[in-house]
């Protein structure tokens, strides 16, 4: 799937976690988007790909050095040191990260019809991978029927809470974009300033 959806789909579980915290739902959302880093090597791989020594690095890593136990150990590790050992944050973190292995397990098909299988016991061993016949290809309507379930249910829960996944990148962005959408689907919600918890110390 692609990564936009993984983030609504990270940062949707992020919200089951009570009274979480910005650092909380920050940590859960990005535990489900790191996996998609080791697709980065395609800037390599495009950029080399007319030299006498082309990179194969998104063909031959993409789905591979970030889509295994390893990551996940690293992922949760990582989160249990961001989030000062909250577990119910580093729990959310690892379901977050796993579901994001079972969304490319099911709906990640290329275009050239190739299933991307799952080498999750990697670095142990690449004798077992998840893998699924049916895997539907990354721009099936399925997949895009997840996407618009995933922004309707984080414009409910912004409207609701009193934040949504751009106070990440701008506080009064997030400010002006709940009040808007409060100005524009009027009634019961909850204030701003009760739906944000004050932050662990």
């Amino acid at each position: 799937m692609s990564p936009i959806t993984h983030f609504l789909l990270s940062w949707g579980v992020a919200n089951l976690l009570p009274e979480s915290t910005k650092r909380d739902r920050a940590i859960i959302t990005f535990a489900g988007v790191v996996p998609d880093l080791d697709g980065l090597g395609i800037v390599a791989e495009v950029l080399t790909r007319n030299s006498s020594a082309p990179l194969a690095w998104w063909t031959n890593y993409h789905h591979v050095l970030g889509h295994n136990v390893a990551g996940a150990l690293v992922v949760m590790g990582a989160a249990a040191f961001l989030a000062r050992f909250h577990w119910p944050t580093v729990f959310l973190a690892g379901v977050t990260f796993h579901l994001h292995l079972v969304c490319d397990g099911i709906g990640s098909r290329g275009p050239d019809g190739y299933s991307w299988p799952i080498p999750y016991v990697l670095p142990f061993s690449n004798a077992v991978q998840w893998a699924w016949s049916g895997q539907w290809a990354l721009n099936a309507w399925q997949n895009m029927a997840i996407t618009i379930g995933m922004l309707v249910v984080t414009f409910l829960l912004a409207r609701q809470r009193g934040y949504s996944p751009l106070e990440f990148v701008s506080a009064k962005g997030d400010q002006a974009f709940v009040a808007a959408l409060r100005k524009r689907f009027p009634g019961p919600a909850r204030s701003s300033t009760a739906s944000r918890p004050p932050l662990r110390d």
